[in-house]
């Protein structure tokens, strides 16, 4: 499969699940939502543009038209496999019919959840291989959002854009951020220093060494 192929040679032992950022030692974690208010429960409110305007600038920056990219969404399966079709429905809105005849459909191994009666379920991997180009990028970007803000249309599974042109992963977790990761501290340098205002400062410690001094945090440890 594309996806194992890519992830092993790019990055080897990365388990793709949050929090991403600390599991692997060059990336940035970026901060979307800003100055909420508890009556921001309407659309469109300031929050949640902000939120937009930042998520679309970092999508955009990294992320050529013309790029190969990989669209992968996790779904967890809390039905036991009953009605894991309609979960496809997760695609259709954001990409034309004919490329979701190449969509991709693994079957991950079993999670423990203790939000789960029986204390495991399965999650369902889909992925789909297209160009930046091929696929509404804004509304789905926007859905992620807004998953936890009452606001429709909403995306509540986790969802990885993967650049393989540039090996980086892309992973929108909420209103609240984003992480960033790539095989080289150089290709995402310039995202660095452009973007540095929106780095999340409870992690910015790490990642400023990460671009400061040219070798991943655990590296550095080594030599002190």
């Amino acid at each position: 499969m594309l996806l194992n192929d890519f992830k092993n040679e790019n990055f080897p032992n990365l388990e793709l699940g949050p929090p991403l950022f600390y599991s692997w030692d060059i990336g940035i974690r970026f901060e979307l939502g800003t100055d909420w208010r508890k009556e921001y429960v309407y659309p469109n409110n300031p929050y949640i543009q902000g939120c937009y305007k930042r998520v679309i600038a970092l999508f955009e920056e990294l992320h050529s038209p013309l790029d190969d990219i990989l669209i992968m969404i996790d779904v967890n399966d809390f039905e036991k496999g009953k009605n894991i079709r309609s979960k496809l429905k997760n695609f259709p809105p954001y990409v034309e019919k004919p490329l979701l005849y190449k969509l991709n459909h693994q079957k991950m191994p079993y999670i423990f959840s203790e939000d789960d009666e029986d204390g495991a379920y399965k999650t369902h991997r889909f992925t789909l291989k297209c160009k930046t180009s091929d696929f509404k990028y804004i509304p789905l970007l926007k859905a992620i959002c807004n998953q936890d803000m009452g606001i429709k249309p909403s995306m509540f599974h986790r969802v990885y854009f993967i650049n393989i042109n540039k090996k980086t992963i892309f992973h929108v977790y909420d209103d609240r951020g984003c992480d960033l990761l790539a095989t080289s501290p150089e290709t995402i340098k310039d995202v660095y220093h452009k973007y540095n205002d929106w780095i999340l400062d409870y992690d910015r410690h790490e990642i400023d060494k990460v671009f400061n001094n040219g070798f991943p945090y655990s590296t550095i440890e080594c030599f002190k």
